[in-house]
């Protein structure tokens, strides 16, 4: 009977640690995806970005290039504040 309780002693210890083992890799997958998720999560963040950045470069001139598009930004700044100079006068 000692020997039986022993058997199961040692089976329950075995269990307990291929359990515990599971949920220490279950535990390392999660936040390896976490991880992976933050790092998406970031990179949509950065296209988003990209995204209406562009959409602001074409409505601006119609054009891609990023240079002219904050020359025509920068001049229609300066004609705002001189049409608001006027108003202020």
């Amino acid at each position: 009977m000692l020997e039986k309780v022993r058997n199961y002693i040692e089976r329950l210890i075995s269990l307990y640690e291929r359990e515990r083992q599971r949920a220490d890799s279950l535990a390392e997958e999660l936040n390896s995806s976490r991880e992976t998720v933050q790092a998406l999560k970031e990179q949509i963040a950065e296209l988003n970005r990209q995204i209406d950045n562009q959409k602001l470069a074409s409505a601006f001139g119609g054009s891609s290039d990023s240079r002219e598009a904050k020359d025509r930004m920068t001049k229609l700044i300066k004609e705002i504040d001189r049409c608001i100079a006027l108003l202020e006068a």
